[in-house]
């Protein structure tokens, strides 16, 4: 279990073993639930004087940690909490604190950043409501600088120094620019609630981030303390400022692997490519196949077992990729470091795509699926060409790999992807059954065949590529099964929101018929009547609409406490994963590990869970997913 935290006597932060001396000292505390209401964590203080004696106390503390290490949530919290304390103020003002303790802790790193490679975020709430001329367009709010607010203010100076200037309040574009390579940091402007949601994943991935939070979140008219988003704008730059260790460099190749120019350079076409085929396939049958699979390659995604992979080897191989000099040790890579990396992507795709044909999903990234698209026939056929690439994405590289190593990573690969099929079938005979009956354990199970697999197969060839595999063949099962099994679930509760990025229809696994273990545990809590009910809403021959199916189920679930209890078992399996990342003697990996969990498991929510469920023995699972694997 983690431990956090406390600004007090120097010591080493045995917290997360091996990263550096501190001047904290450790305190264990009991695990806090990641789900909890956090409301009354977000007051501001009113005065000016009050905020200005607490921005001194964390600047103060932020000069005392160690500046190649970016503080955790958890420790942030613990420390503002202990400044907080010995201020005499309230607990509400945590929230903002945290902001503010951590803005301190990446001034100096933000120094070493030029202005030209900085973000500049500010929030569209800062316009005066009624009368702005400004339109929207795709970044954001198109200003008009007609001088009726603060925003055009702060943009004129922020884009004479060199920043780019963003007017969108917390959107997503934000992370993508980073990932992509257009600016280095970011600095920005926004409510405590956007804070909350959007900062998070920045500073878990040691991107440098400085933020002033506004003064209230009502959304209309609202104000912030402009001198210091001056301040915040014009830190210099300094090139002798230490940078925090960064998993940027990471992030952008895995991303930049599936772009179109470096695929090619990698995984050279082999047929003649006209544009044309991708849109019409039968003009060009000998390089039709070729063509649509780069192309779905390259669509998107989140390249999460691309970066596992990279991450895990240099954490390994000690290449030293987070420090400063991260994107020059990453350039250097050889390729056939880089297209095994690639090739645990090209089997997600490929089971994408026949996913997508099984389960009749008509999105996937925003567009339509390759079966809508081309047809079931063809999409089964670019599957079956992907499955193929994968594995020659490592054997073409046997010699440059070695013998052995290629051997061990195509097995290990092969044993995935028959696990992976081994779930989906047991998913796809669960749906096709009249018996609707499923236990929590089974559900599981099957989240363990189909998730784990590909986080695991992503580990191991991390490790492989930097040298013996034994030692860590346990732990990385473990924990892949244990962060695959908790990804899967929240996965699943996410069913019952909306998808812009795969338009995915909220209940679609109940429309769909999938196993899930929201069912399973609703069949467990319900009585007779009610789960019958429950059953009758999946029957082929229910008169009801589909929303009102969807709206009767998520009726039936808070009437069994699924979503509590689902939270529950995230939790559950939360801590088995972070209690195999204490136990890896290896820093740099055990630091991925912590990563890992704090961004594949990310969930900001209100509602903490109001039960205990017992502690099920789900390490049955692991028979079946430790088979065949050596």
């Amino acid at each position: 279990m983690r431990e956090v935290l406390a600004p007090t006597t120097t010591t080493t932060d045995s917290a997360r073993p091996g990263d550096g001396e501190t001047t904290s000292v450790v305190e264990k505390k009991p695990r806090r639930s990641r789900r909890r209401k956090t409301a009354h964590l977000k007051m501001v203080p009113a005065t000016r004087d009050l905020r200005e004696s607490l921005r001194e106390q964390c600047r103060l503390v932020s000069e005392s940690l160690d500046p190649a290490l970016p503080p955790n949530k958890d420790q942030l919290e613990t420390i503002a909490r202990k400044i907080l304390a010995d201020a005499g103020q309230p607990e509400g003002f945590l929230g903002w604190m945290m902001v503010v303790l951590s803005s301190c802790f990446w001034e100096t790193q933000i120094q070493s950043i030029p202005h030209n490679r900085r973000l500049f975020l500010l929030p569209h709430c800062l316009k005066h409501a009624e009368g702005c001329p400004a339109d929207y367009d795709e970044f954001g709010l198109a200003c008009k600088t007609c001088g009726a607010c603060s925003i055009a203010d702060f943009r004129a100076t922020a884009e004479r120094l060199g920043y780019k200037v963003l007017v969108a309040e917390g959107s997503p574009i934000v992370l993508k620019i980073i990932v992509s390579g257009h600016v280095d940091a970011i600095v920005g402007v926004a409510c405590l609630n956007v804070l909350e949601k959007a900062i998070d994943k920045i500073m878990l991935a040691g991107i440098p981030c400085m933020a002033v939070p506004l003064l209230s979140s009502d959304c209309r008219n609202t104000s912030v303390d402009e001198d210091w988003v001056d301040q915040m704008v014009r830190v210099p730059h300094d090139t002798s400022s230490q940078q925090t260790r960064s998993y940027l460099h990471l992030l952008r190749k895995s991303s930049r692997l599936f772009e179109a120019d470096t695929l090619e350079q990698l995984v050279p076409k082999i047929r003649s490519k006209p544009a044309a085929v991708q849109q019409h396939p039968q003009n060009d049958p000998l390089s039709a196949t070729e063509n649509i699979a780069y192309e779905f390659l390259s669509r998107g995604g989140k390249y999460a077992r691309p970066f596992i992979t990279l991450a895990v080897y240099d954490a390994l191989a000690e290449t030293d990729a987070t420090l400063s000099g991260g994107q020059a040790v990453v350039e250097a890579w050889p390729d056939s470091i880089l297209r095994t990396a690639m090739a645990i992507e090209t089997f997600h795709k490929a089971s994408l795509v026949h996913d997508d044909i099984e389960d009749a999903d008509p999105f996937r990234y925003g567009e339509e699926t390759l079966h809508r698209q081309y047809g079931i026939p063809t999409a089964i056929n670019v599957g079956d060409y992907l499955v193929g690439m994968g594995y020659r994405l490592v054997s073409r590289d046997r010699k440059e790999l070695g013998a052995e190593t290629a051997a061990d990573i195509l097995d290990y690969l092969a044993s995935a992807h028959q696990r992976l099929a081994e779930g989906q079938g047991a998913e796809l005979i669960w749906r096709d059954a009249r018996d609707k009956c499923l236990k929590p354990i089974d559900a599981l199970k099957i989240y363990a065949l189909k998730t784990a697999p590909a986080f695991e197969a992503a580990f191991y060839s991390g490790v492989r590529l930097a040298g013996p595999a034994d030692e860590y063949l346990e732990p990385i099962k473990t924990f892949s099964r244990n962060l695959g099994v908790a990804f899967q679930i929240l996965n699943d509760l996410k069913d019952f929101e909306t998808d812009d990025d795969n338009k995915r229809q909220t209940g679609s696994d109940i429309l769909g018929g999938r196993p899930t273990v929201l069912w399973a545990l609703a069949l467990e809590g319900l009585k007779d009547d009610l789960r019958n009910e429950l059953v009758s809403l999946v029957d082929k021959d229910c008169q009801l609409t589909p929303s009102q199916r969807v709206n009767r189920v998520r009726q039936l679930y808070f009437e069994a406490g699924v979503f509590d209890k689902a939270y529950a078992l995230v939790e559950k399996h939360q801590q088995k994963a972070e209690e195999i990342a204490d136990s890896v003697p290896s820093d740099e990996l055990r630091r991925l590990l912590y990563y890992l969990v704090d961004t594949v498991l990310d969930r900001t929510e209100d509602v903490k869970p109001t039960i205990e469920i017992k502690d099920l023995s789900y390490q049955e699972v692991l028979p079946i997913v430790s088979a065949g694997v050596k």
